[in-house]
């Protein structure tokens, strides 16, 4: 496993990140309305399986939040990380569309670490920013909330992710002393959100980067168009639709990791071994 050091923060994490919002479900199916149904539920056997399987090869950040799963994703990687915590770094995500008043920033994180069977997180983000969430959290003191939580020792670093135009992002990256940031990104998405302007920015102020959607949830590795397979066929070094998405990704020395929603060992194994390669600047222009 490739390791890069996250922004300002002095850890290293792994340039792979599992990314625990398509975790297994029972009876089949990873569309967003599975994920979201009530009567379907995570596969516990297969995703602590996967879980335990990733940090023996080298996996070290993993990324949940509030609603993943229907508010089982977070105990379920509690559960599955444990005896093994202090190794491993754990990123979750306040649901700021929930936040009604002040009391509930203590409220959401209280609850993320009963769920998670953690005294803190390493990685506390403010979840999906954009201009309107962004505006009702300065209202709320949200950042006051962070400088809190940093010196109580609940989070170590403190964050956010985005969904919103560049313009919004640098307001936000420049509001506050952030440690990292979570943004979308892939080889589609250079100038979708914060894009590649963004990423750039974000590093340039010493943020650590970390890439959500490198693969668009699958999408890229799959129903891959005729004429772009032709390229790659034609390419001098073969590779798989994920691995050319991901080393794309990884081929930026701003980003620190990429994550991905694994549900199967296949999927794991596949992009673990892709992860061997991934130092930046190890494509060519071609």
């Amino acid at each position: 496993m490739l390791y890069r050091k996250l922004g300002k923060t002095g850890c290293e994490v792994s340039i792979l990140g599992f990314g625990c919002m398509r975790l297994p479900i029972k009876n089949g199916g990873q569309s967003a309305a599975d994920r979201f149904d009530p009567n379907k539920f995570i596969d516990e056997e297969k995703a602590i399986q996967l879980i335990h399987y990733a940090k023996t090869q080298g996996i070290n950040y993993f990324d949940t939040a509030y609603p993943y799963h229907r508010g089982k994703s977070e105990p379920l990687l509690g559960k599955a990380v444990r005896g093994h915590r202090e190794k491993l770094l754990i990123a979750t995500k306040l649901p700021s569309w929930m936040v009604k008043g002040p009391e509930d920033f203590d409220k959401f994180l209280n609850e993320q670490l009963q769920r998670l069977d953690t005294s803190y997180v390493d990685f506390y983000l403010l979840h999906g920013l954009g201009r309107q969430s962004w505006s009702k959290m300065k209202e709320l003191g949200a950042l006051r909330f962070l400088d809190k939580i940093i010196a109580d020792g609940r989070a170590h670093f403190v964050g956010f992710s985005f969904h919103d135009d560049v313009r919004i992002f640098k307001e936000i990256v420049d509001a506050y002393d952030w440690a990292l940031c979570q943004i979308q990104y892939n080889y589609l998405d250079r100038d979708y959100q914060a894009g590649r302007e963004g990423l750039e920015y974000a590093a340039s102020k010493g943020l650590g980067l970390v890439i959500m959607e490198p693969l668009r949830g699958g999408r890229l590795a799959e129903q891959i168009p005729e004429k772009v397979q032709t390229i790659w066929d034609s390419a001098p070094e073969r590779g798989s639709p994920a691995e050319w998405a991901l080393r794309w990704v990884w081929n930026h020395p701003e980003v620190s990791t990429a994550l991905s929603g694994m549900n199967s060992m296949t999927q794991l194994q596949e992009n673990l071994k892709i992860a061997d390669e991934g130092r930046s600047h190890s494509l060519s222009s071609a």
